[in-house]
């Protein structure tokens, strides 16, 4: 299981990389929620928070942040195996398509949608709309969600880089496997053999 810890550098950053690119956006939304003025009028004006919706706001925030802190299971061995404290399956292998299935779609979700929102980002329903705020406010909101750009490329880059390391994982122990399946094999018919000779010195006796 030692491979499970050998992870290059640049795959650490990488995942690193995606649970940050998440973070301002989350921020920006939470100052809102305890009542920052972020030029919105409508649903996010100042006057109706805290309130209500800041649940909304909040909950939205940590919920993005805890997908993106699950890219971080592709760099760390609770990614590859289940930590002994989970109830039942503790300690037993996480199949890799369970791991690679999920983040490889999400990797693509995230990047259709924040590519979409990148190219719509001026229209009129967005931040083109009369409701939204302008001049210093709308370079705030913007390069709080400019990172979340980078979310998707990151996490499918740890994604790949974790199924190539499962597999060269599975290939070792294959390969381990037949090694020691072959000495086995050497060692029963040298045992055999030796026991076949015994028998004819006792015989020859």
């Amino acid at each position: 299981m030692a491979e499970a810890l050998v992870v290059p550098r640049w795959v650490r950053w990488a995942a690193h990389g995606a649970v940050l690119s998440v973070l301002p956006s989350g921020l920006w939304r939470v100052a809102i929620a305890f009542g920052w003025d972020s030029g919105f009028d409508g649903f996010l004006d100042p006057s109706h928070f805290p309130g209500a919706g800041s649940f909304y706001l909040i909950g939205l925030s940590l919920f993005a942040e805890a997908l993106g802190l699950l890219t971080l299971g592709l760099v760390h061995r609770w990614g590859e195996v289940l930590p002994d404290w989970v109830p039942v399956l503790g300690g037993r292998r996480i199949p890799t398509a369970a791991a690679v299935v999920p983040a490889a779609l999400g990797a693509a979700a995230v990047t259709l949608v924040t590519a979409l929102g990148a190219v719509t980002w001026t229209d009129s329903e967005n931040m083109g709309s009369p409701d939204a705020p302008d001049g210093a406010l709308w370079w705030v909101m913007t390069l709080c969600y400019a990172p979340l750009l980078a979310w998707g490329p990151l996490l499918g880059a740890v994604t790949v880089a974790y199924a190539l390391r499962r597999r060269r994982g599975s290939t070792a122990a294959g390969r381990g496997r037949g090694r020691g399946e072959q000495h086995g094999g050497v060692a029963l018919r040298g045992a055999r053999l030796a026991g076949r000779e015994a028998r004819a010195a006792v015989g020859g006796r």
